[in-house]
């Protein structure tokens, strides 16, 4: 697994099909819904006439750990849900499958009785990376 600045990254050889349903399989295991999917091709292609690669953005929630973070502050709504990206690499046909990082997305606010919540969140989706990738 790659980590960067704000972010989890990990490539798969699986088709981009599968990787898509992997991903969606793995956050579910690990107690995430997804709220909201994505298909940024078909976005840009209906609302600009433009081609892009395959590339969804997913919304992914654990109700207890929003429950947790909301009764911590309020206003962290505005940092979730958690973001899982999946996209299929321009060259060599791997697909791409990162997650936001919960720690430095929850670390801009300062408060630091939201660091259990954000440690748990990023196991959670390290894990569900860790189980697509390769």
């Amino acid at each position: 697994m790659q980590r960067k600045k704000y972010g989890l990254f990990v490539q798969t050889s699986k088709p981009y099909p599968e990787a898509l349903d992997a991903v969606k399989t793995a956050l579910r295991s690990e107690g995430f819904g997804v709220l909201t999917e994505i298909d940024v091709q078909e976005t840009l292609k209906q609302k600009l006439g433009v081609d892009f690669r395959r590339y969804d953005i997913i919304g992914a929630c654990n109700p207890a750990l929003a429950r947790t973070a909301l009764e911590t502050e309020l206003d962290i709504g505005l940092l979730l849900p958690c973001n899982v990206i999946v996209y299929e690499e321009e060259q060599g046909g791997n697909c791409v499958v990162a997650a936001l990082d919960p720690e430095a997305m929850m670390g801009v606010t300062g408060n630091e009785r939201l660091n259990g919540v954000a440690a748990d969140a990023k196991a959670r989706l390290e894990r569900a990376l860790s189980s697509v990738e390769g």
